[in-house]
């Protein structure tokens, strides 16, 4: 196949071309390269990739300002690109705004289409541009333009998208501090109207959460995740079991806002909201609390595992609500903690802190665990309890699922000493483990 493309080639000549070029390609020659070729080859596919968004943007960018949807179908260009090409209106929108800014920037238009930057590195570096003060004089503007593509060849789009305040010391030093200061304010006032903290149900057994705070803000959230999520790591007898994972950095933080959470809700620093503290209600029969902890779920419609049941149950308020006929409340009890702030308070002078072997978490951030669960007829007694912190407690929380020999397992020493119990894969002779705090007694 031969197609002729020469110099002064029309676009939609040139579009023609590419299509048929496209249309009748080999992929199979690639395997047959080396190593080297394979990556110069995906390098130049790359380069070509942008330069041809360039000349698409160039032509989209001519479409809007002609204003050819509007004639063509009476329909603006965003919603021509959304309803013929069935981008979303927000894609579709970014795509006419960045060709705009690139025609608007030529010197950046020209990078990209010449290959000396691509497409994400002219985001940020238009952003950048539309930062700069409105009242620059032409040669100003073309000084930044020009500074911002030699900048292409160096750094990537997040750096570039940085250098607001390097730009304008280059080229408009005179007023850099007092442009950079206005910024700063016009930042702050814009990120504080924009706040925003959202949940929403995945439908599959998630809350999605997503928000936006003012970056001074945020930096106080994330110290205090950031240093809880660096107490989250798994101990030494821990490593020997390889059927508990290794959370990554995010499931930390993650965790590490549940527990944030948690703290509030024990030491009840939250204010009080319909008449009562903060608090999660489970609903569930009484019968099946008692028996396999099955169809378990939250006051707002979220089912709960047995698994999960069984960690509120430990350590958790007891509110029974006796229902009858079509749902009416007949009777509703008195709460009453499973574990009082007197065995607590005990419980904390003789654990000191989580007792699983290696753990350092404090007692106050551990919940009381029944070695024997409630619903099975355990007590609420020292001799029954000990504290483990939240991911432990998760570990030991008994599995009818898996053998007695191929689980975690804790129990209380004859002297009164918690003692964990590693499964068999841990260690063949399963010896009870104490943590460190309880030997040093001795």
């Amino acid at each position: 196949m031969s197609i002729e493309v020469g110099i002064g080639t029309a676009v939609a000549d040139f579009a023609t071309a590419v299509t048929g070029l496209l249309d009748h390609l080999d992929y199979h020659d690639v395997a047959l390269l080396t190593d080297r070729k394979q990556l110069d080859l995906v390098a130049e596919l790359l380069t070509v990739q942008s330069r041809l968004a360039g000349v698409a943007h160039t032509v989209l960018s001519q479409v809007d300002r002609g204003e050819a949807a509007m004639t063509a179908h009476g329909i603006p260009t965003v919603s021509w690109l959304a309803s013929e090409l069935r981008y979303t209106r927000g894609q579709a929108s970014a795509m006419v705004h960045h060709a705009n800014d690139l025609h608007r920037f030529s010197q950046l238009g020209d990078a990209l289409r010449d290959g000396r930057a691509h497409e994400r590195q002219t985001v940020a570096v238009t952003q950048v541009l539309k930062k700069l003060p409105t009242d620059l004089d032409a040669q100003t503007e073309t000084a930044a333009q020009t500074t911002m593509v030699g900048y292409c060849d160096q750094f990537d789009s997040r750096e570039l998208a940085g250098l607001s305040r390097h730009l304008l010391d280059i080229v408009a030093p005179e007023i850099a501090e007092q442009t950079e200061a206005k910024r700063q304010e016009r930042e702050l006032r814009d990120a504080r109207q924009a706040r925003h903290l959202n949940f929403a149900d995945d439908g599959h057994g998630s809350t999605l959460i997503k928000g936006s705070l003012p970056s001074a803000d945020a930096a106080l959230i994330k110290a205090q995740i950031e240093a809880l999520a660096q107490q989250m790591h798994r101990t030494a007898l821990e490593l020997r079991d390889p059927g508990v994972a290794q959370p990554s950095w995010a499931q930390r933080r993650a965790d590490a806002l549940v527990e944030l959470g948690r703290r509030i809700a024990i030491q009840q620093a939250a204010p009080k909201h319909g008449g009562d503290r903060p608090h999660l209600v489970v609903l569930i029969n009484y019968d099946d609390l008692l028996g396999d902890c099955h169809g378990a779920g939250l006051a707002d419609g979220t089912q709960l595992t047995a698994g999960q049941l069984r960690q509120y149950a430990c350590d958790a308020g007891i509110l029974p609500v006796i229902l009858g006929g079509p749902s009416g409340v007949l009777d509703v009890g008195r709460a009453q903690r499973l574990v009082t702030p007197d065995i607590r308070h005990a419980l904390h002078v003789r654990d000191r802190g989580c007792v699983f072997p290696g753990c350092d978490r404090p007692a106050a951030d551990c919940d009381a665990h029944h070695i024997t669960p409630w619903a099975q007829g355990g007590s609420t007694s020292l001799s029954n309890l000990c504290l483990l912190c939240k991911h432990h407690h998760n570990l030991l929380e008994p599995d009818r699922k898996r053998a007695p020999g191929l689980q975690w397992e804790i129990r209380i020493s004859t002297d009164g000493i918690p003692e964990v119990i590693p499964p068999r894969f841990v260690d063949k002779h399963q010896r009870p483990r104490c943590h460190q705090r309880f030997r040093s007694r001795e």
